[in-house]
């Protein structure tokens, strides 16, 4: 026993923990250690902590103030996008318009002008007509005197006198000229 005993009393001197004491440090340890933590503590709570607090809060304002001006940004490039396909969407419903009224005034111009080149037709074939008309006048009227003559003067020859009085010469002309239209009628009749 005595060994043991000495074996005790030599461990108990050399304090080296033994057992639960091998998880636990000495009370002074823990003292020190507690001191110095506090002045880390005071010392990050005093200088440290407020700056950083201040440029955390600066930065979280700088983001919100960014989000705010990014979606009012948002906010109005959509108002401006929604604007601009409303405008685009008016600019076509008005050309489709402009268009449309051109279409209807071109309409009305090409009637107009072909109604006046209708009338403008009508008028230069009256007034053709009424040309020939009067020259187809003119000539059965220079015929009549030319004809009248020359059977007055053949008639005169073949009688053996002379039918120079104007109304025999006149009725002479006209029963000539009669009996050629007549026969020029029924020529016609014929053909036909």
């Amino acid at each position: 026993m005595t060994a043991h005993f000495s074996a005790a009393l030599a461990a108990a001197q050399t304090d080296e923990p033994q057992g639960i004491e091998l998880f636990l440090p000495a009370g002074y340890d823990v003292l020190w250690s507690a001191v110095v933590l506090v002045i880390i503590a005071v010392a990050f709570y005093k200088f440290i902590l407020p700056p950083m607090n201040k440029i955390l809060d600066e930065r979280a304002t700088l983001i919100e103030g960014g989000i705010e001006k990014a979606e009012a940004a948002q906010k109005a490039a959509d108002e401006a996008l929604a604007k601009q396909q409303e405008l685009l969407a008016e600019a076509r419903a008005e050309a489709a318009q402009v268009r449309e009224e051109a279409r209807a005034e071109g309409t009305v111009i090409v009637n107009d002008l072909k109604a006046k080149a209708s009338e403008e037709a009508g008028r230069i074939t009256e007034t053709a007509h009424r040309q020939i008309e009067a020259e187809r006048q003119s000539a059965v009227v220079s015929l009549r005197t030319e004809v009248g003559t020359l059977a007055t003067e053949l008639a005169s020859k073949i009688v053996g006198e002379s039918l120079e009085d104007s109304a025999r010469q006149s009725r002479v002309v006209d029963r000539f000229l009669d009996e050629l239209e007549a026969s020029q009628a029924v020529a016609s009749n014929k053909e036909a």
